[in-house]
């Protein structure tokens, strides 16, 4: 684990730098691709610059509802750098609320509007698991494979590890897709190459969350990230077939026409 870098007198928080440099970089490709999907690039920033900001507000604000007590006799815990902290869930709805308010008021498409962050989100998959990494948190269960790492007083399953290979797996399978699609192209079927990649990261966390040992439970001590999981990826999967289908009938209804 690296949790901070001593820099002189500064010490810098390795897992918060880390977060920080993966949204600049993946603002940055998203910004570059934004063409591809007949968007502007500045309103493409700026919606994900939102939602980001939203979202992080959120992620706070909906843990500290969460647990009041550890706020309430340091309320300036409030703005504490530490990303155990935040409620991602919480930091999703937020964040997506705010983005699609932001999206509606700017009449950007919306199927086109995901595919476009959607390199950005896979390079920002990559850098959260670095971050978890850096921090020790997200860390797996207890286990004698020689893979383990020592970690919190005993031998784990490196769950950081398995969650960069899986998003930088996912980012590789994409980007040739990325590259090579046309303006024309992604305006044919919107939205599919969104899902794909959500379905993908969601078998990815399913798969997961199964080693991590600070996953929250329901009770009968099912994992609740894996259910959210379950439900993202058969929504990803119907959407995929629902739009492909649509895709195809309108194809035919031109070609009759």
């Amino acid at each position: 684990m690296f949790p901070t870098l001593q820099i002189g007198p500064l010490a810098l928080p390795m897992p918060a730098f880390i977060v920080l440099a993966g949204v600049w970089i993946g603002l940055s490709v998203a910004e570059r691709r934004a063409a591809r999907y007949r968007l502007h690039p500045n309103e493409l920033y700026n919606l994900i610059f939102i939602g980001l900001v939203a979202g992080v507000i959120s992620a706070r604000l909906s843990y500290a509802l969460r647990y009041p007590g550890i706020f309430a006799s340091d309320p300036g815990g409030l703005l504490s750098r530490d990303l155990g902290l935040f409620d991602p869930l919480g930091g999703l709805a937020g964040g997506s609320l705010a983005a699609l308010i932001y999206a509606q008021r700017k009449g950007l498409p919306f199927w086109q509007t995901l595919d476009g962050i959607n390199p950005g989100l896979a390079v920002f998959a990559i850098a959260l698991g670095f971050s978890h990494l850096a921090s020790g948190q997200a860390f797996g269960v207890p286990t004698q494979a020689p893979w383990g790492i020592e970690l919190w007083g005993a031998r784990r399953q490196p769950t950081h590890v398995y969650e960069i290979l899986a998003a930088s797996l996912i980012f590789g399978a994409l980007t040739p897709i990325y590259r090579r699609l046309q303006p024309d192209e992604a305006a044919k079927v919107p939205g599919v190459l969104f899902l794909i990649f959500t379905a993908l990261s969601s078998l990815a966390r399913l798969m997961i969350e199964g080693l991590r040992g600070d996953s929250p439970l329901l009770p009968g001590g099912v994992r609740l990230p894996q259910v959210a999981a379950w439900c993202v990826l058969a929504l990803s999967l119907w959407g995929i077939g629902y739009l492909l289908k649509k895709h195809q009938q309108t194809s035919e209804t031109l070609q009759h026409s």
